[in-house]
């Protein structure tokens, strides 16, 4: 692992790779300079379906180097069997129950649905401790303007702010939205953007950018890979991959985004040789 990066992969069923935490002051030795901070999410992703777990109907080479030369977290588990409760969790620190987020923000007012705004979030924190701040990917904790993760300690966001999301893109594709899925709807900031590619790619591309872009000091990257969350769309590319014994299309269709995953994995975490700080 490069010293001046960690990373924590966190499939929703959660597999934990090293994570450095903050170390007790001691006047008597010089302050630590300040680790980058990765965190990778993937969405939905069965526990056994990963090389490390015993997954053998596609392999996992990048995730499971992950597992092979970090920290495994055996016992660690997400606070709630739902997608943005157990975000809010992670952002905040902090049991969802004991603000109220128990349900994915799908019916409700919606300058109300969401990650309550007097929660502070880590971005929040780090940012407040001299962070570069990004999301890339899934927020899934509100779509109104206060709820955007800009309101919510992120300098930069690039991704989708609902639950699920479209890996087609196509920029001529008329943009949809609903609480649950939007579809060619990819933001920029709060800018919505018009793009072609595929968004396990894009996302991995975005990641790149943003260590780039903030190599000059500490950075906190929360990369949310919609991957291997529906819909099962195929990338000809990934889904080429799938060995032929594998003939039930809907498995064959979610193996195809993990293969995609897996290689962004291998991607950003080729990256991290690559990425220096101060």
């Amino acid at each position: 692992m490069h010293k001046n990066m960690n990373h924590i992969l966190l499939p929703c069923v959660m597999l934990l790779a090293p994570v450095a935490g903050l170390q007790a002051a001691d006047s008597s030795k010089p302050a630590p300079s300040k680790p980058n901070i990765l965190v990778i999410v993937a969405d939905d992703l069965g526990y056994g379906d990963i090389g490390v777990h015993g997954g053998r109907d596609v392999p996992t080479p990048n995730i499971d180097a992950l597992a092979a030369g970090g920290v495994r977290c055996t016992n660690g588990y997400v606070s709630a069997p739902y997608c943005s409760p157990s975000r809010a969790g992670f952002l905040t620190g902090r049991y969802q129950t004991r603000f109220g987020h128990e349900f994915n923000p799908h019916v409700g007012y919606v300058n109300k649905l969401g990650l309550p705004l007097e929660q502070r979030t880590i971005a929040d924190r780090l940012r407040g401790a001299g962070y570069a701040t990004g999301l890339v990917g899934k927020w899934h904790q509100g779509f109104n303007a206060a709820h955007h993760p800009q309101s919510r300690g992120f300098d930069d966001y690039f991704g989708f702010l609902v639950g699920g999301h479209n890996y087609l893109l196509h920029k001529d594709a008329e943009a949809l939205f609903s609480s649950v899925y939007s579809y060619d709807m990819i933001y920029r900031n709060r800018q919505l953007q018009k793009l072609d590619g595929y968004t396990t790619d894009l996302f991995t591309d975005e990641a790149a950018a943003f260590m780039d872009r903030h190599a000059g000091k500490p950075w906190f990257l929360y990369l949310a890979y919609n991957a291997v969350h529906t819909p099962l769309e195929v990338l000809d590319k990934y889904g080429a991959r799938v060995p032929a014994a594998v003939t039930d299309p809907e498995r064959r269709g979610y193996l195809s985004l993990l293969v995609g995953l897996d290689d962004a994995v291998g991607r950003v975490a080729a990256k991290r040789g690559t990425t220096r700080t101060r």
